[in-house]
């Protein structure tokens, strides 16, 4: 079965963006080689506000994967390139269901937390930057029931970015 993978950038207090959806913070890490990265994805999972940040940027069309945003406001016909969908639980259960490469939950922490506690998102995988934000984004805004991780990765790189993976779990 597909595996959904939340893989993001995160301060070490905890955001994933900046109170003005800023990103800016993230350091280049080059031990990372994104081309080989991608391969192991053939699908992007993402909230409506990463995919307008996304959009207003570098693109939300990640190499080699399909993207679908989650949105009951976008209309699929303003974004014919894209998938919409109103649904994220029944779009990823279907999405697990089908045969293919895992799933990047590529953002936001909403999401996330939506997919968590459906028991869809398998794994946590966290790149921690060496910067305070103060406010923000959060990785995972509060919800009415805790999980456990289940340590699968730990790397401090000398850059000071600490690279974490979890396998997701109930409590």
């Amino acid at each position: 079965m597909r595996r959904v993978r939340y893989r993001v950038a995160a301060s070490l207090d905890g955001f994933i963006a900046g109170p003005n959806g800023e990103y800016d913070w993230i350091m280049p890490d080059p031990a990372v080689d994104f081309m080989e990265l991608y391969k192991e994805f053939d699908t992007a999972l993402m909230g409506r506000l990463t995919f307008e940040l996304a959009e207003s940027g570098p693109g939300a069309r990640l190499p080699g994967m399909q993207t679908i945003v989650c949105s009951r406001t976008l209309r699929s016909a303003d974004f014919p390139k894209f998938t919409i969908t109103p649904d994220a639980v029944a779009a990823v259960a279907a999405l697990k269901s089908e045969s293919g490469k895992d799933i990047w939950l590529f953002g936001g922490g909403a999401l996330f937390r939506s997919l968590l506690d459906a028991g869809l998102a398998d794994t946590v995988e966290v790149e921690v930057m060496p910067v305070l934000l103060g406010q923000g984004a959060p990785l995972l805004p509060g919800g009415a029931r805790p999980y456990g991780l289940q340590l699968s990765h730990c790397k401090a790189k000398p850059n000071g970015i600490v690279s974490l993976s979890y396998i997701a779990t109930r409590v």
